[in-house]
């Protein structure tokens, strides 16, 4: 709707109906009928359970509403996952076909800008990844087709001098091997996404390709030419979204983190792939991108109203992908190619700052689901982008009417967990969430040990107590999450001021003062609630305390996962280890050097 004014123009329907349309049909049918269906039969269960208990028709309806739709949500995610699991075993003759080459075969005209955009950023930090990146393009025999440009927002006058110093001391250090301009923006507006579209304005026209970095991408040389070779070989391809891998962390927080995505995370990408294949998603990064439709059909206009759901668009990277596919170009997730690495926020209040901005984001980007000439896929992207946060104020209404339900009920069964009298119809429920929650991580371990690849996470035993580890601290921070993402989903619903800040690229342990500070509010609430409900039926406490613990716990939770040396000691005893961290490729190498 609000696209339709700009981006739209010279539309280019696909030539032909591609090859992997036919089979992409009939995976998203099959997860959606998938879908429906055992949401439709746990509804069903759900309510005659109800009609057998109920006093209180409007509490039960809303609660039959709220587990509809998060079942719903549970099922996609599990059907997901086994998607990925399939494809682990069953290589897709439909994904994106994988080009192996030699870097100095392309076309001397495939030139291709390699860009980082960055704002406010540790300097040494983002200057030692793309000095790493640059010397193995260079080593990559392809240095010629490409030109580096750091694309600079930064205004604070100390870093930007630093920038200066960091450029300087690069170029001389490649010499010329390697071409790397630096930019700083005068007017900087629109964020990321306006510092790319400056850039294409003034240099795009000179590039067949752009690879978008953020501030802690490395990328291999290898990678990165692989994909100009890929683009060649898919002249229908817009975008091509590598599954980058978290590296070069150290705190317990994000080496935990790093390990999930590592073993989980890959399943579900590969799953993700599986039902996308050509209408997949774009991350913003570590991704190459054909300039000339992007420049034609991927500018972005502001949301007009007012609030915090208007303006600029945040999570622009989505909307970009629809746009490109819009456009009749296919947008791919790639998830073979080694050598595409980022970083991970270092501590839980880090990554909570970075979902608010990303929760406003795609809770903005929602109110785009009806724009004209989107694909249905994309549609289902920007409906999942919110709801991945929406989902969390929807959980704790759950909670908290299931909680009504029974105090006002106290003759019937609580909902949320076994040990308190369950009917056998809701410990059949119970156990079906449990193991759509829990499976997928239980078959990612499978599926490494089936391919035997647990010597580079340290070994099966390392492997599995490692997964058994990261599921229970994942279990901890699971209601502080929800609380976090409850708040943010208000914020933006109610217009408050989003603070704007990139999550620290190092090591940062969190202090006490400062967990104090940002989770006593909360805290007090739930101490104060659960005070009340001992006083009232003392036996409903311990239906809350497998949330309520982890929110009463939610400082030193903070803390202790923030040090660096409890994650690294963990990592000298073969805990959460991943195959970067056993042989350390040796673009990191240089990275971190």
């Amino acid at each position: 709707m609000w696209l339709a004014l700009f981006g739209a123009s010279n539309v280019q329907p696909d030539v032909q109906t591609p090859g992997w349309k036919a089979a992409a049909s009939r995976r998203r049918a099959a997860l959606v009928a998938i879908v429906l269906a055992s949401t439709v039969i746990a509804a069903s269960l759900l309510f005659h359970t109800q009609a057998a208990n109920g006093m209180h028709p409007v509490l039960h309806f809303i609660q039959l509403a709220i587990f509809v739709v998060l079942f719903g949500w549970v099922t996609a995610g599990f059907v997901t996952a086994m998607m990925g699991f399939w494809v682990q075993s069953h290589p897709d003759p439909h994904a994106l076909p994988f080009v192996a080459l030699d870097p100095r075969t392309l076309d001397r005209d495939a030139r291709t800008a390699v860009i980082m955009p960055i704002c406010n950023e540790p300097v040494a930090a983002v200057f030692a990844g793309l000095r790493a990146t640059c010397e193995s393009l260079a080593a990559s025999g392809a240095a010629a087709l490409f030109d580096v440009y750091v694309l600079s927002d930064t205004c604070d006058p100390d870093l930007r001098a630093q920038e200066l110093a960091a450029w300087s001391e690069l170029q001389a250090q490649l010499g010329d091997r390697s071409r790397i301009y630096y930019r700083l923006r005068q007017r900087r507006t629109r964020r990321k996404a306006g510092n790319v579209a400056d850039f294409c304005r003034r240099w795009g026209r000179n590039y067949r390709y752009m690879v978008v970095l953020d501030a802690d991408s490395v990328m291999s040389g290898e990678s990165i030419a692989t994909l100009v070779g890929m683009m060649e070989a898919n002249p229908q391809a817009g975008i091509i979204q590598t599954a980058p891998r978290v590296c070069g962390v150290q705190t317990l927080h994000a080496r935990a983190q790093q390990f999930a995505g590592r073993v989980a995370g890959r399943l579900f990408t590969a799953g993700m792939q599986f039902w996308q294949l050509g209408e997949s998603h774009y991350w913003g990064h570590n991704a190459i991108i054909r300039v000339e439709p992007f420049m034609q059909h991927c500018a972005l206009d502001l949301l007009p109203g007012r609030g915090g759901l208007s303006g600029e668009i945040l999570s622009h990277d989505f909307v970009e992908a629809a746009l490109m596919r819009r456009a009749g170009y296919h947008t791919w997730l790639t998830t073979d190619l080694e050598g595409s690495y980022e970083q991970q926020p270092s501590n839980l209040m880090e990554e909570l700052q970075r979902d608010r901005r990303w929760c406003q984001g795609n809770l903005m980007n929602f109110r785009l689901i009806t724009e004209p000439g989107f694909q249905a896929v994309h549609r289902a992207m920007l409906f999942t982008g919110a709801m991945s946060y929406v989902s969390a104020p929807l959980w704790l209404c759950f909670l908290l009417t299931s909680l009504g339900l029974h105090l006002l009920e106290q003759h019937a069964p609580a909902l949320m967990f076994p040990w308190l009298g369950l009917s056998s119809t809701l410990g059949l429920l119970w156990t079906l969430t449990l193991t759509m929650l829990f499976l997928p991580r239980v078959l990612a371990v499978v599926a490494i040990m089936k391919h035997g690849e647990q010597a580079a996470y340290g070994g099966s035993a390392a492997l599995i107590k490692s997964a058994l580890f990261e599921a229970g601290l994942s279990a901890l921070q699971a209601p502080i999450r929800m609380v976090a993402h409850t708040l943010f989903v208000i914020g933006a619903l109610t217009g408050l001021n989003l603070e704007w800040k990139s999550p620290s690229r190092e090591a940062q342990s969190v202090q006490w003062r400062d967990a104090l500070r940002r989770f006593m509010p909360v805290m007090a609430i739930v101490a104060a609630a659960l005070l009340a409900i001992f006083l009232f039926q003392r036996n409903a406490v311990w239906w809350l305390l497998p949330v309520g613990l982890p929110l009463l716990l939610a400082v030193p939770i903070t803390v202790f996962t923030s040090e660096s040396r409890w994650g690294l000691s963990l990592r000298r005893n073969h805990w959460l280890l991943t195959p970067e961290e056993r042989s350390t490729p040796y673009v990191l190498v240089r990275a971190w050097a």
